[in-house]
């Protein structure tokens, strides 16, 4: 499974904005956002050229990769299976993209980012519908059950990211039992119910090159 491995602050720095890629650290005083929000490198502090349209495009199609951790060539698999679907090209890229595995254990509220969910999902600490399943990238449906399995139970980054949950879930396409460690993926999201701030048409403008 390719996974990136560098400095990931420096992503957020890239693309002039936070992408949330560690958790809770993105939301306190060490976030290195806060300190130089400026593009990484050299000339980062200096270097404020206006981009085409084109460069409008790519920006945010990196900046949704990212998001997501995954790369290009699955990127754009996920593009044309949503190219091949009924409905908004757009809204179909990223209603798969949420229906990922990891992105489903991150939502629910068992990892603390999409990094740590990704791990947790390869590790084997995770079933859905009662059976391991080790691939992050899995596409979760309507009515799966998704558990926190029965020998994982006890580890301490599970509790420690569930504890950030105060009172009901608040996605309404998601249940969360946090006394059984269970969720449910009741349904594919809306586009108004996803709450990331992307704009996906301009990867269609992008593709459709």
């Amino acid at each position: 499974m390719a996974r990136y491995t560098g400095p990931v602050c420096k992503l957020c720095r890239r693309e002039g904005r936070k992408l949330f890629l560690k958790g809770e650290r993105c939301n306190g005083t060490k976030c290195s956002f806060e300190k130089k929000s400026y593009v990484p490198g050299q000339h980062g502090q200096t270097n404020r050229r206006r981009l085409s349209n084109y460069g409008l495009q790519l920006r945010e199609k990196q900046k949704i990769k990212r998001i997501y951790g995954i790369f290009e060539k699955q990127f754009r698999r996920y593009f044309e299976i949503a190219t091949g679907q009924h409905g908004i090209t757009g809204t179909n890229l990223m209603k798969l993209l949420e229906s990922r595995l990891d992105n489903v254990v991150y939502r629910l509220g068992f990892a603390s980012s999409r990094k740590m969910a990704r791990e947790l999902v390869s590790h084997r600490h995770f079933t859905v519908n009662g059976k391991i399943v080790t691939i992050p990238s899995y596409l979760v449906k309507p009515n799966d059950v998704i558990q926190v399995r029965e020998k994982s139970r006890k580890m301490d980054a599970i509790h420690e990211s569930i504890k950030r949950i105060h009172g009901d879930h608040e996605l309404s396409w998601l249940i969360l039992d946090k006394a059984k460690l269970q969720g449910i993926f009741v349904q594919v999201p809306e586009r108004d119910q996803m709450g990331v701030d992307v704009n996906e048409q301009l990867v269609v403008e992008l593709y459709s090159k």
